[in-house]
């Protein structure tokens, strides 16, 4: 038994839960009388939408399959070798459900070192290898074609990554330190840095041809056979890859430098995967291949132990399955179908909303609004927007039609809603309108509609409340902008009955939305946390700590942006709405800034100019701060606004506003847009001793997120 193989057999008893991925081995003829050869196909036996993935009984295969090929290369049995992946899926990596259970470093070490030995033969085998990227692509499956000489990507292919910095790992094989040899420093670390920093962009197929990845590009529908033909001519000359040579000079530590700078605005140097891939990436400028798999076995190992990781991993695992299967959700065969959609406002959220249902359900959507202007305005929006998608080629010309007949706007709301099923209303904050537009709409509605409302902050059972049918409205709560962040509060009121709330849950999955069922509590969950959060940054600024150091104090959290900054996102208006809100609810807990009213009242958008480029505090809004005269340290900042989260976040579990603490987490990452690698919120407070100290104990079990004792 080879040393690799001994290595895998005893990785593989740590992975014991692992889908294992076969590596089947056939003989072809290559076209114009090329020669005999070898194509390995990964498949892991389940149906075609899922995903197939590399853990070591998976690499064992692989590395099987390779003793076989590398036997009749030395043979002379064969002229090349190829790896493909089954249908639609070429391979995705590693299998995380393995990694997350591994406790010994030395367990650890031995996954980069397993995945490293099997690749690197396919380099060194005696014959040309190919790797064709027929599918989907991330990860480990990215890194096994890049040990191939040539490489061919289809035209169809949907997804392309290196996600490993975005959970908190560097491209353990082979990735860091074949990409930028391949590609250059710079496009390098623009796929493994930037792409993966915001929010794990993918790459499409077009787009890995022309990086250089892929040597040649084939549509999809006959991709094997085309890449097959142009492997032929390739092996007999006909056809000669050529690839440009790299800058080895001060572009490549241009590019590393611009690397740090866009970590450092993204996680602020809080979490540590991006600089070790910097580092990896920075040495391999040498062209030394094995310093850098030796790098990148020990970077792996120390992550792979390392709290970031298991954080981004229970965010991952959040996303993808308790996203997609809603805790307390409802029997879904109680849904009534959607076949109309009303939207009462046409306003820029109406209008945003208006647009997506139309997307997504292709059913008519009709907007109202007060007066026919803002109706017309509204129904242009949606046409211009749907103009943009013709012209960036994302619909074509009959879609535009069709999608445009769809959307229309009317002033009475008998005639728009006579028939529709489910009308969302999208007007000013203030509970006294809101009733009254539910009240109009109930009395033009047929009896099963569903009434939902996009408020931020107000209670969904009291906009009932007036109501004959209070049953059928629910709080479908959408985070601007829309188009982007993923998440839907669906709140049930006091009245909700299974039906509506179900059918809520249906028409969010055709949205395309991560929807999360929470209990009717003033500004829910994700506004709320947000206001404690800012509320307490807005407190020290009031008593007398300056903006910078009260800014600056939350920076080794890695936020997407600053507290102000998310302000002047929200709005300062709305911002001051909420906390008032929750003031009348909680008034021990949440003030009111008289700082943050006096900018409103003021008429300012924010409390920074950007003149120069970056934030800079508005003078004007200086001369608007009355402060106290106590002054914190940015460590004093950061304890008392993480207390205070940890005691909203225990307060809101207690209440039951949702079903557990992973909710929570889900509601940041998806409608915040909070970083994998805290995991959300709660175990960054329960990994630095927050939960405990303010609690009395942690939001989630030992291991849930960190390495399991």
């Amino acid at each position: 038994m080879s040393t690799t193989a001994e290595l895998l057999k005893g990785a593989a008893e740590l992975f014991p839960d692992e889908v294992v991925t076969s590596a089947h081995v056939r003989h072809l003829d290559l076209p114009f009388g090329a020669g005999r050869f070898a194509l390995i196909t990964l498949d892991n036996g389940l149906d075609h939408t899922k995903p197939t993935t590399f853990g070591p009984a998976s690499l064992a295969n692989l590395n099987t399959a390779i003793d076989q090929v590398e036997k009749e290369a030395a043979a002379g049995e064969i002229v090349g070798v190829g790896i493909t992946g089954k249908p639609f899926i070429f391979a995705v990596g590693a299998d995380l459900k393995g990694v997350e259970l591994l406790k010994e470093h030395k367990d650890a070490l031995a996954i980069g070192k397993g995945g490293h030995e099997v690749f690197k033969r396919l380099a060194d085998i005696a014959v040309p290898t190919f790797a064709y990227y027929n599918g989907a692509a991330m990860g480990g499956g990215v890194e096994v074609g890049l040990h191939c000489r040539y490489r061919t990507v289809s035209k169809a292919l949907p997804a392309f990554s290196l996600p490993e910095v975005f959970l908190g790992l560097v491209p353990g094989w082979g990735g860091c330190t074949l990409l930028p040899n391949l590609i250059g420093a710079d496009k390098a670390v623009s796929v493994i840095i930037e792409n993966s920093l915001n929010q794990n962009k993918q790459l499409k197929g077009q787009q890995v041809y022309d990086l250089g990845i892929a040597d040649a590009i084939f549509e999809g529908a006959d991709f094997l056979e085309q890449s097959l033909i142009w492997t032929a001519q390739v092996l007999k000359g006909d056809v000669e890859v050529e690839r440009p040579v790299i800058d080895r000079g001060e572009a490549w530590d241009q590019a590393v430098a611009k690397g740090r700078f866009i970590a450092d605005s993204k996680v602020h140097g809080a979490a540590p995967a991006a600089y070790r891939a910097l580092d990896i990436i920075a040495a391999a400028k040498n062209g030394d291949l094995q310093q850098g798999y030796d790098a990148e076995d020990v970077a792996l190992a120390d992550l792979i132990m390392g709290g970031e990781l298991r954080a981004g991993i229970y965010a991952f695992n959040l996303v993808q399955k308790r996203g997609k299967r809603p805790a307390g959700a409802p029997d879904k065969n109680l849904a009534r179908p959607v076949t109309k959609v009303g939207v009462v406002g046409a306003g820029l959220m109406a209008s945003q909303l208006a647009l997506l249902f139309l997307r997504r359900l292709e059913v008519p959507v009709v907007l109202t609004d007060i007066d026919q202007e803002r109706v017309d305005k509204g129904v242009g929006y949606v046409h211009a927007e749907i103009e943009k998608l013709l012209g960036k080629g994302r619909i074509n010309q009959d879609k535009a039609n069709r999608l445009k007949a769809l959307v229309t706007g009317v002033l009475d709301k008998a005639e728009g809603f006579a028939d529709a099923d489910f009308v969302i209303e999208a007007v000013f904050e203030e509970i006294g309108v809101k009733q009254q537009v539910f009240a109009e709409v109930e009395a033009v509605a047929p009896a099963h509609a569903i009434f939902a409302t996009n408020t931020s902050s107000l209670s969904v059972s009291e906009m009932a409340s007036k109501l004959k049918n209070p049953e059928r409205v629910v709080g479908f709560h959408f985070f601007n902008p829309v188009a982007v962040l993923p998440l839907l509060e669906i709140v049930r009121g006091e009245k909700t009955d299974d039906a509506s709330l179900a059918t809520a849950f249906a028409v969010a999955k055709k949205l395309k939305k991560t929807a999360v069922l929470v209990k009717d509590a003033p500004a829910f969950v994700v506004n709320r946390i947000l206001t404690r959060f800012m509320g307490e940054i807005q407190n020290v600024i009031d008593e007398g700590t300056p903006v910078e150091v009260a800014e600056k104090a939350v920076e080794p959290l890695g936020l997407p942006m600053s507290p102000l900054v998310l302000l002047e996102l929200v709005g300062p208006a709305i911002g001051l709405h909420v906390s008032e809100t929750l003031n009348g609810a909680f008034p021990d807990r949440f003030k009111v800034s008289p700082n943050l009213k006096a900018v409103v009242e003021a008429g300012k958008r924010g409390f920074y100019k950007y003149d120069s480029g970056k934030p800079e505090l508005d003078p004007e809004v200086a001369a608007l701060l009355k402060q106290g005269d106590s002054v914190l340290t940015e460590e004093q900042v950061r304890a008392r606004v993480l207390d205070a989260v940890a005691q909203e976040i225990g307060l809101m579990l207690d209440e039951g506003v949702v079903a557990e603490a992973q909710d929570v987490d889900l509601c940041l990452i998806t409608g915040a847009g909070w970083p994998f690698h805290l995991g959300g919120i709660t175990p960054y407070l329960d990994r630095e001793g927050v939960s405990e100290r303010v609690n009395g104990k942690t939001f989630l079990e030992p291991g849930a997120a960190s390495v399991p004792a």
